[in-house]
């Protein structure tokens, strides 16, 4: 199987829970006793049989694949109830925002897709060229099941456009923009000298997180998936790159390289991107190394109400403008697992600094998806910004097709701040000193090798700096949920 493809295809469902008193509190007795005696009663219905790996690469009556060319899919929806949030949007992935954001102003139940990951549908191929070179390709469009929209994060911005806090909905960034095809590469491969990609490919960092986290990248229980701003490294639309060349090499199966470059636009060196990455695998332990530059990278957000009123004058739209912060970001990470049956157990660093861009971009620049930047901050990180990033967590195969899981995520921000807010530990200013916190606990049980049910919560937290500007400074999200793959 495509190493790519198979990672996200094969993410076992993972949810979860802060357990004790305060979830129980904020999901109510009933809805918490009948959402474990309902799961409770699925496994106990069920006979137990192995996990079966579904998607691209198999062969025989699991897969839909005629003359090397396979297409797949995953459906994923539930419902979750979240503590603090804004109302769901239609248009982002995951549609809540899962960890607690700076507009949650109300308690919101809904339907939310992609809770364990991305719906999705796709074809990938691989064609024999002689007895060593194979030619690969892979397309697949990200969609969300609830909504029938295209999977669209800016859209969830501009939808935010010159609103107060109080009247928005989840408006988040990231590397889904509303592209017909979120993943489109083609290339060749060979059992002894790797495999090289060009085209719209998902970044060595993000593989990286859907290995090493706990919950696989599970956006409805873990930071990694919730945010992808550190799996992006340190910008949530670059998670997935355009333009990239990618080339992967193994040895023995013990040990593997690989590296990433994205080929600049028009702007000299700007959008520009380079990663690496080396590990290795020994018995049960696998561990890997990562380090990231990304050149002039954007963080894109809403628009308040005042530069709303300036686009006119700009020629700008406010259903495709937004405001951007741009930086040039350093990424270094390790991360690793230890597997002893029935136990894995699964741990991450990375850290992530914020300069000023060597390289800025202008108003007028056109992002991802064909939104455009209508006010552009290249002056945010006068002094570095950097970020902690850690995490832990284990999972436990209880029977064969049942896995429950239990993980601790966090960050830290240093304070970048100048003049009078230079050194604050407080949350009056964003450049504040701060962090963030969240556990999750999670069940997921595979009734086939294509049909999951999962159930869990998170509960996430801000402090400091970080809470800055926040209604409400912590969220719990119980979920409950079903996914398809085929």
């Amino acid at each position: 199987m495509n190493y790519i493809t198979g990672t996200f295809l094969n993410r076992s469902l993972r949810c979860s829970a802060r357990p004790g008193p305060s979830f129980i509190h904020a999901i109510g007795p009933k809805l918490a006793c009948c959402g474990l005696l309902l799961l409770g009663l699925l496994i106990a219905s069920v006979p137990a049989h192995a996990q079966q790996k579904t998607g691209p690469g198999l062969s025989g009556d699991d897969a839909l694949t005629w003359h090397g060319i396979t297409l797949y899919g995953v459906i994923d929806i539930g419902v979750q109830y979240d503590t603090h949030s804004a109302p769901f949007s239609p248009y982002r992935p995951a549609a809540s925002g899962n960890i607690v954001r700076q507009n949650d102003y109300e308690s919101v139940t809904g339907l939310t897709p992609s809770n364990m990951g991305q719906s999705r549908i796709g074809l990938q191929g691989n064609e024999p060229l002689n007895d060593e070179w194979s030619a690969v390709f892979q397309v697949e469009s990200f969609f969300n099941p609830q909504s029938g929209e295209l999977a669209d994060s800016l859209k969830s911005l501009v939808a935010n456009n010159g609103k107060s806090q109080t009247a928005q909905s989840i408006g988040v960034d990231g590397s889904s923009a509303g592209q017909v095809f979120q993943t489109a590469y083609l290339g060749l491969k060979s059992a002894h000298f790797g495999t090289l990609t060009f085209g719209r490919q998902i970044t060595l960092l993000s593989e990286g997180t859907i290995k090493y986290d706990p919950n696989y990248n599970a956006t409805a229980f873990g930071l990694l998936g919730a945010s992808n701003t550190y799996s992006g490294g340190g910008s949530q639309e670059y998670n997935r790159l355009d333009s990239t060349a990618k080339y992967a090499l193994s040895f023995s199966d013990v040990v593997h390289v690989a590296v990433l470059y994205k080929f600049n636009g028009s702007d000299g060196g700007a959008n520009t991107a380079f990663q690496a990455n080396v590990g290795g695998e020994l018995g049960g332990f696998s561990a890997d190394a990562y380090y990231s530059k990304l050149k002039s990278a954007i963080t894109a957000s809403a628009l308040s109400a005042a530069q709303v009123a300036t686009l006119p004058a700009l020629g700008y739209s406010p259903s495709n403008a937004v405001a951007a912060t741009i930086s040039d970001n350093s990424t270094y990470s390790l991360m690793a697992f230890y597997k002893a049956d029935p136990l894995k157990f699964f741990g991450g660093l990375m850290r992530i600094a914020y300069a000023n861009p060597a390289t800025p971009l202008s108003v007028g620049y056109e992002d991802i998806g064909g939104y455009v930047l209508a006010t552009v901050n290249t002056t945010a990180y006068t002094n570095q910004k950097t970020v902690q990033v850690y995490w832990t967590g284990v999972r436990y195969t209880v029977i064969p097709n049942l896995d429950l899981t239990a993980a601790y995520y966090g960050y830290r921000q240093n304070a970048y701040g100048t003049g009078s807010q230079g050194g604050c530990t407080t949350s009056a200013h964003s450049v504040c000193s701060g962090k963030f916190e969240a556990f999750s606990i999670d069940a997921d049980y595979r009734f086939s090798k294509h049909f999951d049910a999962y159930l869990g919560a998170m509960y996430s937290g801000v402090h400091e700096g970080v809470a800055s500007g926040y209604l409400n400074t912590t969220n719990i999200n119980p979920t409950i949920g079903v996914r398809y793959k085929f």
